[in-house]
């Protein structure tokens, strides 16, 4: 393990599991000229043990990791951990990228990548996760039996925790602060995940698919969120 940089107590931390180490380096540099602390691990065991320290406010999880594979590691940190997890992928491996975010990933990356475009993904998670006070555009929403609390993060599903990940909360806050209302998926992406929606991009539809298994059918056998074919998604009200 190496710890490349120290850093400020309030600078953001950011976990990189990838057994590149030239990589990984090159990374921790150009992130500490970004305002990011970085440590990193090599393998997918310590990158588990690590990922579920507490101590990182993201993990960038390479996929393909000696003793323990990316996409294991993501499967481990789920069962107990919503930390955000930046997902890096073969370019073009679309088994791995799908397989990711139906396990809780946040957000994936192709590789290679440039450095700028992977702060740049880092901090629209980052930017979706941060926590304010509980007013203005932060209080409460409640469509239903859902009620969301974006200042903190949290949601619950019948007065019961709604255990989501940070993309798919705020896929999920986009949709009830239009409830009963088609939102297309342009604007889900450029509201939720913070970028435009590009063509053949299944993020939304895998994430959304997550989210339905969370929530349960309705009484009518009809899920919560509804697909309209060539329109965009639409969280029904009761």
């Amino acid at each position: 393990m190496d710890i490349y940089k120290r850093r400020p107590e309030k600078m953001p931390r950011i976990l990189l599991i990838d057994d590149d180490r030239d990589l990984t380096a090159m990374l921790a540099e150009y992130l500490a000229g970004e305002g990011l602390g970085a440590f990193a691990v090599h393998d997918g065991q310590s990158g588990e043990a690590e990922a579920l320290s507490g101590r990182y406010d993201l993990v960038v999880l390479d996929v393909m990791l000696p003793r323990l594979s990316g996409i294991e590691v993501l499967r481990r940190i789920r069962r107990s951990s919503d930390v955000p997890i930046l997902l890096l992928t073969a370019r073009g491996d679309d088994v791995d990228r799908i397989s990711g975010l139906d396990l809780g990933a946040d957000d994936y990356v192709p590789k290679p990548c440039s450095a700028g475009e992977l702060v740049a993904r880092m901090r629209a998670i980052l930017r979706r996760v941060s926590t304010s006070g509980d007013a203005g555009p932060g209080g409460p929403i409640v469509a239903g039996p859902l009620t969301l609390l974006p200042g903190k993060r949290r949601a619950e599903w019948h007065g019961a925790a709604l255990d989501l990940t940070g993309t798919e909360f705020s896929l999920l806050e986009e949709l009830a602060r239009h409830a009963g209302h088609i939102v297309s998926k342009e604007q889900l992406s450029l509201e939720a995940l913070g970028r435009a929606l590009t063509a053949y991009d299944r993020r939304i539809d895998v994430h959304i698919s997550s989210i339905r298994q969370k929530l349960g059918p309705r009484a009518d056998g009809q899920p919560w969120i509804l697909g309209i074919r060539g329109q965009g998604y639409q969280l029904a009200c009761e």
